[in-house]
């Protein structure tokens, strides 16, 4: 695998690894974004600032003041070279609930009619898959997840909408996703997540991480309510989602 480093101003480089949405990609981005986490927590990279990982590279953002681009890229060649030729870590596996009935599908038979299937095998088709969390990225908390079935693929909506419900479930290409908050957006609704993804109290504010394996759950609309009253009441913790199985659905109703 090869890479090229950009720049991105004076205070900014990225390592670019490829230009493609890919798992063996992001398997590099992650565990080059994790070595110089480990470095960071040891103190053995001043200036550096923070990382942004995203599908396909990772950008370092660094204080010029406090050290030198080159300096910085003969710290990081090493740990390039380790993540292009190392494993992947497996993330964590997560398995949310959703609700794919009435007022939280709103897009539901639309997208049906237009894959020439019926709702029941869309939300089949949905839940039946893993998605691997790629990055967070244009809303705090917000999962590009990937690959969606071949079946299911479609292109934006022609007419974005101007507000999105919060955890509203959606399709786009050959991803899905989940909206942390509401706000516009062109991707085709097909369920509603009663579990937040995006608390600013929360050590890791977001639930998510790239890396991460998800499933989808379907939930009643009655089980959507009980387990969105449940999450904002503090009866239910989010991270019980974590390793999920049926069972816990249930009870958590």
């Amino acid at each position: 695998m090869s890479h090229r480093i950009l720049d991105a101003g004076d205070a900014a480089l990225t390592i670019e690894f490829g230009a493609v949405i890919d798992p063996a990609l992001l398997g590099t981005v992650n565990a080059l974004d994790t070595a110089i986490q480990h470095l960071l927590d040891a103190g053995e990279l001043p200036g550096v600032i923070e990382t942004m990982p995203t599908f396909r590279s990772l950008t370092v953002f660094f204080d010029p003041l406090t050290t030198e681009r080159a300096i910085l890229l003969t710290t990081l060649q090493p740990l390039i070279a380790a993540a292009e030729h190392g494993v992947p870590a497996d993330g964590r596996h997560w398995r949310l609930p959703v609700c794919y009935e009435g007022e939280a599908a709103p897009d539901l038979g639309e997208v049906a009619h237009a894959l020439g299937i019926g709702e029941a095998e869309v939300v089949a088709l949905h839940s039946g898959a893993e998605y691997l969390v790629y990055m967070l990225g244009f809303l705090p908390g917000f999962p590009f997840m990937g690959d969606l079935p071949e079946k299911l693929r479609l292109p934006r909506r022609t007419q974005p909408r101007v507000r999105v419900p919060a955890g509203s479930v959606a399709i786009a290409t050959g991803l899905t996703a989940i909206y942390p908050w509401e706000s516009p957006g062109g991707w085709h609704l097909l369920g509603r997540c009663p579990v937040p993804l995006f608390d600013a109290h929360r050590a890791a504010p977001s639930l998510l991480a790239a890396g991460d394996r998800v499933r989808f759950m379907p939930v009643s609309a009655d089980q959507y309510r009980a387990i969105e009253a449940g999450v904002r009441s503090g009866e239910i913790d989010p991270l019980q989602w974590l390793h999920a199985t049926p069972s816990t659905v249930e009870n958590a109703t």
